[in-house]
């Protein structure tokens, strides 16, 4: 049973978890835009503060996610789960924010459709651009992580045949533009610590760890971007 402490700092939300056996048993979250650097270790702090946590030198590992997002705040969260790790001499699973936003989608369901279902996270990538990738309903990544500049065509090619789940922090942007009726957009979904328990515990049996001292986030700058036929902004 893996005793996991996971950190996402991948958005403007700052969220802390510890988990056991894949369960989370505690979790912080805070939703205020630029607080990672002030705020994540005193979350950690009042997350081992908890009646129901170990001392975080019993943790089995520490899982953060890789990425892509905002670049100052996986650059943090990073930092300091690579720092925990060398002080504790723990593992780092890394998962990419992708899949943590997705996770707790798929398995839900999604009735009024003939159609089967793929889910595309939306993260808001500033000025005209989002990243994004598509999943199926067992989490299988049908379309590569990238960055794209959203058009009214974008996701055509998955949308005459599914019914798409857009869902994120750059949903909202992209309501406008992605119009078409097999389309739909969920509210007030972000990537948070929470959902990685489960994930970063099939890591951990599965020892797929990264390597602390060259871990990087993967920020996915560099893209090739077109000029949209209709802005989104």
């Amino acid at each position: 049973m893996a005793k996991i402490l996971s950190i996402e700092t991948s958005t403007g939300v700052c969220s802390v978890a510890y988990s056991e056996n894949g369960k989370v048993i505690a979790s912080k979250e805070l939703y205020e835009t630029n607080s990672h650097a002030s705020n994540l270790t005193v979350l950690i702090e009042k997350l081992f503060e908890l009646e129901n946590t170990p001392a975080l030198s019993e943790i089995d590992a520490l899982a953060v996610s890789s990425g892509p997002g905002s670049y100052t705040g996986l650059r943090i969260g990073v930092s300091t789960a690579k720092g925990i790790c060398y002080a504790l001499n723990k593992p780092l699973i890394a998962i990419d924010s992708m899949h943590i936003l997705t996770y707790p989608l798929v398995n839900k369901k999604w009735d009024n459709s003939e159609l089967p279902v793929l889910f595309c996270p939306l993260m808001d990538a500033r000025r005209m651009e989002v990243y994004t990738a598509i999943f199926d309903s067992q989490l299988t990544l049908k379309e590569a992580i990238s960055a794209k500049i959203v058009e009214e065509d974008t996701f055509d090619c998955w949308l005459n045949a599914h019914k798409v789940i857009f869902f994120g922090n750059g949903a909202d942007k992209c309501k406008a533009t992605i119009t078409h009726k097999n389309a739909t957009f969920i509210d007030d979904c972000h990537p948070i610590a929470a959902n990685l328990a489960p994930m970063a515990e099939e890591y951990f049996k599965n020892n797929t760890f990264q390597n602390v001292a060259y871990f990087e986030p993967f920020y996915l700058k560099d893209f090739v971007a077109t000029t949209p036929k209709k802005k989104i902004l």
